[in-house]
């Protein structure tokens, strides 16, 4: 049998464009005026109006896309780019470094996949999708400052990670089968801690590794759990086309179930202006439902801190 072999017979720029198809692309965009005011202090960078420099990103992105590039968008943010420049030291003004930041935002995928969209649609959900990783630092770090329990030499943080997704477990297993949107607010020490997560009705029990998602909304309600800090839970169930909700207040350590009333009040009231609002057509408010209490373990801990 006779093997013949595969020729590429197409001209070397055709074969180029072939393999430009193949290379997927990152485009990292400054979002805001004060971060895009932030770079202008980088010579390199010369672009000196932010209407423009959104224009013309937007033309870059809409040029990959139509020739089959598969593209993706980050947010550029400067004092992340900074502390990225400082710890790999190199220089901030150059268009190499700026490049190198852009692949380790790839690397981390904290992008979205660029579909034609206009940016003025696109920026919300990468601001959105920042100020989450952020909390999620933040409540890690938090978490890492407890440190161990000086009468047993427990970490303290990691007892509330393994206590906070023990309590995820119940709440997708007592909601049942069903699409689960769940947000978890704590108040923090610099600003308000939020975690937002999808999930389906089948919990994880710690054997799969977590998503990112479910990573930054353990490490939140694990700060609440920790630190007293008051804050709650609320959870959207989509099943057959119904949607409940249910609510937990966080005070103390403890996730406290809401009321139905209680539920009510929070879902049909303007936390703005205290303004009753009528409610959403089709929901049904549900009560929560009992979740772990803190173990016996758990209350030693508070009892030492607080003879501290």
């Amino acid at each position: 049998m006779t093997h013949h072999k595969r020729r590429d017979r197409r001209g070397p720029e055709t074969a180029r464009r072939a393999l430009r198809r193949e290379a997927p692309s990152t485009v990292a965009v400054v979002a805001d005026p004060a971060g895009f005011a932030a770079m202008r202090r980088y010579t390199t960078f010369t672009f000196d109006d932010h209407h423009h420099y959104l224009r013309q990103t937007e033309g870059l992105l809409r040029s990959l896309t139509a020739q089959g590039v598969h593209t993706r968008v980050g947010l550029f943010e400067p004092d992340d780019y900074a502390h990225f420049c400082a710890q790999e030291r190199i220089d901030p003004d150059t268009s190499d470094s700026r490049a190198r930041y852009v692949a380790e935002i790839a690397a981390t995928g904290a992008t979205v996949r660029y579909r034609g969209q206009p940016l003025d649609r696109l920026l919300p959900l990468l601001l959105d999708g920042w100020e989450r990783r952020e909390a999620g630092e933040r409540a890690t770090d938090t978490l890492a400052g407890l440190g161990p329990c000086p009468g047993c030499g427990k970490d303290l943080g990691q007892e509330a990670l393994d206590t906070a997704a023990g309590i995820l477990d119940r709440l997708t297993t007592g909601a049942g089968p069903g699409t689960h949107h769940l947000v978890c607010s704590v108040t923090g020490a610099t600003g308000p801690l939020v975690a937002v997560l999808h999930t389906g009705g089948t919990p994880r029990g710690g054997k799969k590794p977590a998503t990112a998602e479910e990573s930054t909304f353990r490490a939140v309600l694990a700060t609440g759990l920790a630190t007293g800090r008051p804050g709650g839970v609320v959870m959207r169930t989509i099943r057959d086309g119904n949607e409940q909700v249910r609510g937990w207040s966080l005070n103390d350590g403890r996730l406290r179930p809401l009321t139905e009333a209680e539920v009510f009040s929070a879902y049909c009231t303007d936390a703005r202006t205290g303004d009753p609002v009528p409610p959403e057509p089709g929901l049904v408010h549900r009560a929560g439902f009992p979740l772990p209490e803190r173990t016996t373990e758990d209350r030693r801990h508070k009892r030492r801190k607080d003879d501290h």
